[in-house]
């Protein structure tokens, strides 16, 4: 059987040593965040172990790529108030379904992209104003986000909702100031 018929190549495996240094096991050399990052970009899969314990740390290694990232040349992918909301469903009910969401999302995010770089080359060489597919675009994913969470919303009542109720009721049932 030829080789590109074989079954998918098993991830590279790279170890986090205490001093903090990441050695890729299969070119027996030391690498960097950066490359690691550069190894994600050109869709190269990779596992990071811990040398000493030998647990699986890539999820933390991935989120630290992120955070150097989010910190060069002033390009933050992840606005603040996305944060503040993802930060929000840690603990919360529906914390489970926000990791399948979200790789949802991405993935519809990716398979738009092509298409939205078409639109922008189109638009860019034939018009001033190469924004109305990618602003169509956006719109549409807007309102697959809103529908999605309201959805969920459909299942808990609105924060504060309850709070908000109480002192009108309170108000109503008290005499008022200065009665006794």
């Amino acid at each position: 059987m030829p080789e590109t018929q074989t079954a998918a190549k098993a991830p590279v495996t790279i170890k986090k040593y205490a001093n903090r240094r990441l050695y890729n096991t299969a070119t027996s050399s030391y690498v960097t965040l950066d490359h690691l990052c550069r190894m994600v970009k050109e869709d190269q899969d990779f596992v990071v172990y811990d040398a000493k314990t030998g647990e699986d740390i890539t999820r933390s290694v991935l989120t630290q790529i992120i955070v150097e990232e989010e910190g060069k040349n002033g390009q933050n992918l992840l606005p603040i108030s996305f944060l503040r909301q993802l930060i929000g469903f840690y603990g919360d009910s529906l914390g489970g379904l926000v990791p399948r969401y979200l790789e949802y999302s991405m993935q519809t995010f990716a398979k738009n992209e092509e298409q939205m770089r078409d639109y922008m080359r189109n638009a860019i060489g034939g018009s001033l104003f190469p924004f109305n597919a990618f602003e169509e675009m956006t719109k549409q994913n807007k309102a697959f986000v809103e529908s999605a969470f309201k959805m969920f919303s459909s299942f808990f009542p609105p924060a504060g909702a309850e709070a908000a109720a109480k002192p009108a009721d309170k108000a109503s049932e008290s005499p008022g100031p200065g009665a006794a």
